[in-house]
């Protein structure tokens, strides 16, 4: 399946502040800096890996150990990771359960963020019966379609609507993000029509078979 994702709102360059409590009480003031798009694009590689590290029951990891998994130098991984204030130790490594959090909350993991889907045939179906999508903090509101064949059906308790009930529901619901599993010249139509109705969508998102 290839996947392809489609943003409505410009990409723009990322600018990161935050402070981190570590061990002891100690306090880090990580000052106002630009990270290039590589780091943050890597970060959520970083992310699922040390998710799959948690499940097996693994509590720590070296850079080295790291990078070996990851295709990505020691120092890169350094390098990364500092940019937000390090959270290795110098002999013990990275603690994989904090690590694993910190990144999350980098990410916005640490919220929830509520989704619609577009489009409810075989494709959209599969998308809400993933449940994992839960387990990362999106959590999806409904499915619309045009097809009435679809209208009133619940996947996983999730009612599938009519699009001609698509703008009260963004009205009268926060939703940050929609996923498209239509055709791209609809998909073009969505897009243009969430723009024309100033609507509180983070993003859009495009995928394909």
């Amino acid at each position: 399946m290839e996947r392809k994702c489609r943003h409505v709102r410009r990409v723009k360059q990322y600018r990161y502040k935050r402070e981190y409590r570590r061990r002891g009480g100690k306090v880090i003031n990580v000052e106002r800096r630009k990270i290039s798009r590589a780091v943050i694009s890597r970060l959520p590689r970083y992310y699922r890996y040390l998710g799959d590290l948690l499940e097996i029951g693994v509590e720590r990891i070296s850079s080295n150990d790291l990078s070996k998994k990851m295709n990505v130098t020691a120092s890169q991984i350094r390098q990364d990771l500092n940019n937000f204030g390090g959270f290795g130790q110098q002999g013990y490594g990275y603690n994989v359960k904090y690590l694993y959090t910190e990144i999350g909350k980098i990410l916005g993991l640490d919220k929830t963020h509520n989704f619609i889907i577009i489009g409810a045939g075989n494709l959209g179906q599969a998308l809400a019966n993933y449940a994992s999508f839960e387990r990362s903090g999106f959590v999806l509101k409904s499915l619309f379609d045009v097809n009435p064949r679809f209208e009133g059906m619940a996947i996983r308790g999730i009612e599938v609507r009519m699009m001609d009930e698509l703008v009260d529901f963004l009205k009268n619901n926060d939703i940050e993000i929609a996923a498209l599993t239509i055709p791209k010249s609809k998909a073009i139509e969505v897009g243009i029509f969430s723009l024309r109705m100033e609507s509180r969508l983070y993003g859009i998102l495009h995928i394909q078979i």
